[in-house]
Formats: structure tokens, C-alpha cells, sequence
């Protein structure tokens, strides 16, 4: 801009009219304007580009007043629809699947989640790998969907709360060291066999032991001896008929004793007793045993 300068005469006055003068010039010329013209093109184009990759970020990533994608933001938290997987770290307070499906969570090593207390202390850890499921904490316990105790584990025992332990395996179950059970039953047709391979077994109870086969024998089968003790009461034989279908027969000798076989006699008051075998029967009713 150029701004001139005048001045005013009076009639009759005559004075010479000074020359145009330049008091100041305002504005940018040459190359300077073409600079600021090809910036602020530069900025329009940059504005531009941005505002479409904008646009297509928030088309592709499913942006929503709700959510993003298959995350959507409800009152009571936030809701993935679909497949999500989790480059890092996941905390949170409760997780939930849908009502229709299940919850499933899966890695191509180890899932592990951990449980910590305030001081951030690891208290509780589930580790599902390819070949192991551990678990570290002080107890495990399984319960059903009332609340009932199924299965617990801790330092010092195991506990079963179920109403039946049932063992499918064809050798059956192994103890290494006591197993205290108010009943051991086998299922329905099926032959019940306490066996130790290798050492005794021994049935302890205080206030006695019923064996009992509803439909079938109970058969005691031992390479040694079977011993049948009672240290303070008597051996009850309570049957129609008693066999012992194995002993042996003796054969008359010399002097009409059969040398080195004995014969059971029992006493009116049921007492059983060994009487040396002869010819004839050799038990006496009124025997000094007996007596």
C-alpha cells in the first residue's frame, strides 16, 4: 500500500504541490508470497489427508458411540463380542461369558492366572500347560452348584464330599498306607477282592467287622496259614451244615491207629478240640476237654 501526501491552499495563494512521497508500505511481495501461498496449500493438504485417515480409522476399527469393534461399554462393565486376544497383561475384577456360550481361554503355551493379595504378593496360581494343570495355594476345593464341598485339598488331607467314590480303573485302587471308610461296597454283579500282592492286609475296627455277600460266597483264599483269633470271646460257626471238604483220610494201620491224623471233636457247649484218630470215632461226649 502507498499513501500519499497533500496539502491545501486558499484561493489567490499560489504554492508549489510537493512530489508524491511513500510514508510506509504494508503487505508481503515476491517470493515470500509464494512461500506463504505454498504453506498454507501444504497445511489445507495435510488437514485433508488427515481428516480421510481419521474417517477410514474410525470405519475400519468400528468406532460407536457404545464402543469399538466388538467392545462395547455397558453400566455394568465392558462387553467383547467375539474372538479377543491380549498381547499383554489382562486385569480384572470378574470375568463372565454369555449366557449362550461358554468362557473359553486359549494360548499356544501356558494360561495362568494368578490371584494377589495388596501388597501384590502372587497368593493363589492356576497354570494350564500342554501336559500339566498345577495349581499353588494353601487349598483346592471343587464345589457344586448349590455350594456343597466336592473335592478338597490342603497340607494335611484330601476330602471327598460326595455321597459315592467310584473308581473305573481295571486294577482298581492302590493305597500306599492306611484308608480308614465306614464301607467298602463293589457295584451291582460285580466281585468285591481286598488283595495285598506283597504284604498283609489287616482290617481294624473297634466295634467289630460284618462281612456280608447278600447273593453270593465269601471266599478266603491264602498261601499260609488262616488264623481265626478272639481274645476275649468265641468263634461262632452259626450254619446248617460246616465242610471241610480237604482233609485227609487215614488208613488203617498195625495196631488200629491211623499214625499222624487227628480228628475234630466238638463239646456239648460247642468247644472244638483234637482227638487222635483210631478206626472208630475217638470224640468222647463227657472228655476231660470238654469238662
Amino acid at each position: 500500500m502507498v499513501r500519499e501526501q497533500y496539502t491545501t491552499t486558499t484561493p489567490g495563494t499560489s504554492l508549489e504541490r510537493p512530489k508524491n512521497e511513500y510514508v510506509y508500505k504494508i503487505g508481503i511481495y515476491g517470493w515470500r508470497k509464494r512461500c506463504l501461498y505454498l504453506f498454507v496449500l501444504l497445511l489445507l493438504i495435510i488437514l485433508v489427508v488427515n481428516f480421510s485417515l481419521t474417517i477410514w480409522i474410525l470405519k475400519v476399527m468400528w468406532f460407536s458411540p457404545t464402543g469399538m469393534g466388538h467392545l462395547r461399554v455397558t453400566k455394568e462393565g465392558l462387553r467383547l463380542e467375539g474372538e479377543s486376544e491380549f498381547l499383554f497383561p489382562l486385569y480384572a475384577k470378574e470375568i463372565h461369558s454369555r449366557v449362550d456360550s461358554s468362557l473359553l481361554l486359549q494360548s499356544t503355551h501356558n494360561v495362568t492366572v494368578n490371584a494377589r493379595n495388596s501388597n501384590g504378593e502372587v497368593t493363589g496360581r492356576l497354570n494350564v500347560g500342554p501336559k500339566m494343570v498345577e495349581f499353588h495355594g494353601q487349598q483346592f476345593q471343587i464345589n457344586s452348584k448349590d455350594g456343597k464341598p466336592l473335592f478338597t485339598v490342603d497340607e494335611n488331607e484330601v476330602v471327598i464330599g460326595t455321597d459315592k467314590l467310584r473308581v473305573t480303573g481295571p486294577e482298581g485302587a492302590l493305597f500306599e498306607h492306611s484308608v480308614e471308610t465306614p464301607l467298602v461296597k463293589a457295584e451291582a454283579f460285580k466281585q468285591l477282592r481286598l488283595e495285598s500282592p506283597t504284604r498283609s492286609l489287616s482290617m481294624d475296627a473297634p466295634r467289630g467287622i460284618n462281612i456280608k455277600a447278600q447273593a453270593g460266597n465269601i471266599e478266603a483264599l491264602s498261601q499260609m496259614d488262616i488264623k481265626l483269633h478272639s481274645s476275649d470271646g468265641v468263634l461262632l460257626l452259626d450254619a446248617e451244615t460246616v465242610r471241610l471238604p480237604k482233609l485227609p483220610e487215614g488208613a488203617r494201620g498195625g495196631s488200629g491207629i491211623s499214625r499222624g491224623l487227628y480228628e475234630i471233636c466238638v463239646c456239648p457247649d460247642g468247644k472244638l478240640y483234637l482227638s487222635v484218630a483210631g478206626v472208630g470215632s475217638t470224640c468222647q461226649e463227657y472228655s476231660r476237654v470238654c469238662q
